[in-house]
């Protein structure tokens, strides 16, 4: 396959910087700390074919106009990050979370220690998986059961008021993911506790976190 590529706008990335902070244009710029590693999944990218851009100031790589994966640059590693990762079958396990809360995108890091040669033709197969999710239309299912744990303030409540904990399981599983996150979030207990008060009107009335 031919590359495509954006050159100027990603050539600048590696040679200045994504402009994101104030490092930028100095050797300091995390980029410039991982430029032979995001060259070589540059390349690599480009071989399979996929189309360059810069989008959010770092380089993004299509498909038909999809977006398929982002190459960043962190203080202690360089990443490829696949936007549906989660539908991808990961057979040699180097797909990593980004976060904990992470819930589609999926990434490969590479550090210092990183034999990228060794992984070359394995993150390929990778990248042509990703394209053929994108031409099967192969979509995310945001509404799938929350994994995220019941913090035991909520629990508590739940005991307490079966039509609230009634009302929470009615809400679609996306919302109550989204408040299990923000129920979950605090170190200590009584901050929990306020957090699931403010929001139990919104429950009962079926509403999500982000909801008016």
């Amino acid at each position: 396959m031919q590359p495509h590529s954006n050159h100027n706008a990603v050539d600048l990335y590696l040679k200045d910087g994504c402009g994101r902070c104030s490092l930028y244009k100095t050797s300091d710029c995390k980029v410039h700390l991982w430029q032979n590693e995001l060259r070589h999944l540059r390349t690599l990218v480009l071989e399979c074919g996929l189309t360059e851009e810069l989008k959010w100031s770092i380089p993004c790589y299509t498909y038909k106009g999809n977006n398929i994966l982002l190459i960043n640059a962190f203080k202690d590693n360089c990443t490829l990050s696949f936007f549906k990762g989660i539908l991808l079958k990961d057979p040699y396990q180097i797909l990593d979370k980004p976060g904990e809360n992470s819930r589609i995108v999926r990434l490969i890091r590479l550090d210092k220690q990183t034999n990228f040669q060794a992984l070359r033709s394995k993150i390929k197969e990778y990248i042509f998986e990703a394209m053929e999710v994108e031409e099967k239309g192969l979509k995310v299912d945001l509404d799938k059961a929350p994994e995220q744990p019941i913090p035991e303030e909520l629990d508590t409540v739940f005991i307490r008021d079966p039509a609230f904990k009634a009302a929470f399981y009615k809400l679609t599983p996306g919302r109550q993911r989204g408040y299990l996150i923000y129920f979950s979030a605090p170190k200590q207990s009584k901050t929990k506790a306020s957090r699931i008060e403010k929001y139990t009107s919104h429950i009962l009335n079926g509403k999500g976190f982000h909801d008016n």
